[in-house]
């Protein structure tokens, strides 16, 4: 059963201070779990996780894993440019994009980010917009068809939008070297959310497969190989978690059976997870305002998909603990609904849970990775706080709730906006 890291006490002491609704994240278990994914994967000498900021770009939660020997996965200007800002640059950032602007790749190239190049095409795209070529890049990989693992199929990258097929990534690496690339990194993610200690093996399986293939074809030195992201978390109660150790054995036993015998003994391994490194140790709690009796139990909430959408737009389970009644029994069922106009403004459906009073506070689990970051503003709601419980206990404020000054604020420039000021003062 899963556990929330926070007790109905200090979730009353914290909306003293800052109401509901708000994310928090578990400092202490941040940094424990990068600490065993370093561990895991220890063996090999140059590993390095590259955190996928999309998950949580927040710097305070950033900088934690930064200390812990974090890079940082980016894949946009915003996030190139708050991880340069905390002080990460060079072979620290990965630059993973598609569809991407000139100025990203001008200033990815500017700050010394390794290029992971999704297209085939976009080695040309990078001559006409006047980018060097680095001594080190990247390319990433689509197999094409399915993957499969032992329980069956994970996912389809035959349909995926996202990287070169093997032919292309021969001609890639043979026209990079011409252009003075010395160093190759491989990367391929084919499969989400994995909750399974087969995945990273499998998958490193494959691309050690393909280091091999493309070495002996093009001469190419490669650098790394870049597992990405793709390493779960178990939403539903019930489900075994991975282990990250078992699985940094499983990807260790690949590289002595595949790349060692090829004499690809000095390969560096990354990965990019976000989900895994952030989400079990954020969460979102909220208070219980309303409650609705028609055709089905409602409570309302004051949370709503706007600040957690993944319910609704995906039909995501994310378990829900009453805070200060962990130990009732689930003698109710509800549907947890938020304040949007849309009908899938849901956190659960027909949920057992103990009998919710008004005020209760929720604690809505595994929200610390694509939680927050997919907030929104529809109807005019406005993004929560993200506090940080400290491994002394404490409470600290890492970005303030939005306003609605914030909310207005694009609108500086219209004659609307001093009539929108005065209004605001009367509120």
């Amino acid at each position: 059963m899963k556990k929330a890291f926070l007790t109905k006490q200090q979730a009353e002491k914290i909306a003293q201070t800052y109401p509901t609704p708000f994310h928090i994240y578990d400092e202490k278990g941040i940094i424990e779990n990068v600490k065993a994914v370093n561990e895991a994967f220890a063996w090999n000498k140059g590993f390095r996780e590259y955190f996928a900021v999309k998950a949580t770009p927040n710097p305070v939660l950033m900088d934690i894993l930064l200390k812990n020997g974090c890079g940082f996965d980016c894949s946009s200007m915003a996030e190139l440019v708050l991880s340069k800002s905390l002080g990460a640059e060079g072979e620290r950032i990965m630059f993973s994009s598609n569809d991407t602007p000139a100025e990203e790749f001008l200033y990815a190239e500017k700050i010394g980010a390794t290029i992971n190049l999704d297209d085939f095409t976009h080695i040309k795209y990078l001559e006409d917009i006047g980018a060097c070529f680095p001594e080190t890049m990247s390319c990433r990989y689509n197999p094409g068809g399915v993957f499969e693992m032992s329980n069956g199929i994970m996912d389809n990258p035959g349909d995926s939008k996202y990287g070169m097929t093997e032919d292309q990534m021969a001609e890639a690496f043979t026209i990079l070297q011409k252009k003075g690339v010395k160093h190759f990194g491989i990367h391929a993610f084919l499969a989400s959310n994995t909750v399974t200690n087969e995945y990273y093996p499998k998958l490193a399986g494959e691309l050690f497969n393909l280091a091999v293939r493309l070495h002996e074809k093009t001469g190419a030195d490669i650098a790394f190989i870049n597992l990405s992201g793709g390493v779960g978390i178990p939403y539903l109660p019930d489900q075994k978690p991975n282990d990250i150790r078992k699985i940094g054995e499983g990807v260790h036993e690949k590289y002595d059976e595949i790349l060692i015998p090829a004499g690809l003994n000095n390969v560096k391994i990354f990965s990019e997870m976000g989900r895994f490194m952030m989400g079990p140790y954020g969460a979102l709690v909220t208070k219980a305002i309303h409650e609705k009796h028609i055709y089905k139990e409602y409570i309302g909430v004051d949370a709503c998909a706007a600040n957690l959408m993944r319910p609704a737009m995906y039909g995501s389970y994310h378990h829900i603990t009453v805070l200060g009644k962990e130990n009732d029994e689930c003698t109710e069922t509800y549907d947890i609904v938020g304040s949007l106009c849309e009908n899938n403004d849901k956190f659960a459906i027909d949920r057992k849970l103990p009998k919710i009073d008004m005020g209760d506070y929720l604690f809505i689990h595994d929200t610390g990775a694509h939680g927050f970051a997919m907030g929104y503003n529809y109807n005019g709601r406005l993004w929560s706080a993200e506090l940080l419980l400290k491994e002394n206990g404490n409470v600290e404020c890492i970005r303030r709730p939005e306003t609605l000054r914030d909310y207005f604020a694009t609108f500086d420039e219209l004659p609307v906006y001093k009539s929108i000021e005065e209004e605001l003062k009367n509120i």
